[in-house]
């Protein structure tokens, strides 16, 4: 155990709660707190040993690294009851080694955290467009087809959270996760930033019609989410700029993954298209559901932005 931690390159430190508190995670008494180690990343190591690690592992090593984690990605405490049912939702295109980062850093920090968790990669089959916001409500859509999850993070496959006070969970408005990123210098880019790492309630979500399906391309659908938010009544929750920082894995632009021109377009009416463009519109088709050791894969037909 205590050789499987230190591979993790993360700072550890397990505190057990007093006999006079409650888990703020879980539902029972008495019970651990999740894990509040603080940075991920050991002082002084450098960004690439950080990022190396995960990546020369395989995917078998981390499974072995995680054996509580069930088949599909499933993960629950056996010493309390979470109080959420969180399912984590990443939109996916030919990114399979920014994937075995992911699933290598975020499954000791999911369940140090005490989540009753599952972990659902949306890929999206074909050559068109990638639509990274269909994707999500594809992924909210087939989780509930599998459990009864009350909360949603959506994840891009290429964000690391480096605090474990950074929790996957959903708060009393939509919490957006990823607000210190270093592609941005550790700062938020500007206020309505809502892209990378987002949580939302299942109630929050159904209320904004989920995201919109007809953003195909790279860029506008976080701005069109946060204007449904507003539109709705809701604030945007964040932790603060230390402990939600995050680090991203640098790639280049993906194929087939370029600026959409009609984005700016779209931000502007989405007060006009936002009941009409989501949930209630969603249509795609399922080709294929691969249960891994580590994740579930869900493998769809999205049709084209002429279909």
């Amino acid at each position: 155990m205590h050789a499987q931690r230190n591979r993790l390159c993360v700072l550890i430190c397990f505190v057990l709660c007093p006999s006079s508190s409650w888990c703020t995670t879980c539902g029972v008494f008495p019970a651990c707190k999740p894990g509040r180690s603080g940075k991920n990343e050991p002082n002084g190591q450098s960004r690439r040993s950080f990022c190396s690690e995960g990546l020369h592992s395989t995917s078998e090593e981390v499974a072995r690294m995680n054996p509580m984690v069930k088949a599909g990605g499933r993960f629950a405490p056996k010493d309390c009851i979470a109080l959420q049912k969180v399912a984590i939702i990443i939109p996916f295109r030919n990114r399979e080694e920014h994937l075995k980062y992911w699933l290598y850093y975020l499954h000791p920090i999911l369940q140090r955290q005490q989540l009753d968790y599952g972990i659902y990669v949306i890929n999206q089959d074909g050559e068109e467009e990638f639509n990274r916001a269909k994707l999500l409500n594809i992924g909210f859509a087939e989780a509930l087809k599998e459990y009864d999850y009350d909360c949603f993070v959506f994840s891009d496959v290429d964000l690391i959270p480096m605090d474990d006070r950074n929790t996957y969970k959903c708060y009393s408005q939509p919490r957006h996760l990823s607000v210190s990123m270093d592609k941005f210098g550790f700062r938020l880019p500007y206020n309505q930033y809502f892209g990378g790492v987002s949580a939302l309630s299942k109630e929050q979500f159904t209320k904004i019609n989920g995201f919109p399906n007809n953003y195909w391309g790279w860029g506008g659908e976080d701005d069109d989410i946060y204007n449904r938010l507003v539109f709705k009544g809701m604030g945007i929750s964040r932790p603060d700029a230390v402990i939600g920082k995050c680090r991203m894995i640098r790639h280049s632009r993906d194929r087939k993954n370029e600026p959409n021109p009609e984005r700016f377009d779209r931000i502007a009416h989405t007060r006009e298209t936002m009941n009409s463009d989501g949930l209630n519109t969603l249509s795609y088709k399922v080709l294929r559901t691969d249960k891994y050791p580590l994740y579930t894969k869900i493998t769809v037909d999205i049709g084209s932005p002429n279909s």
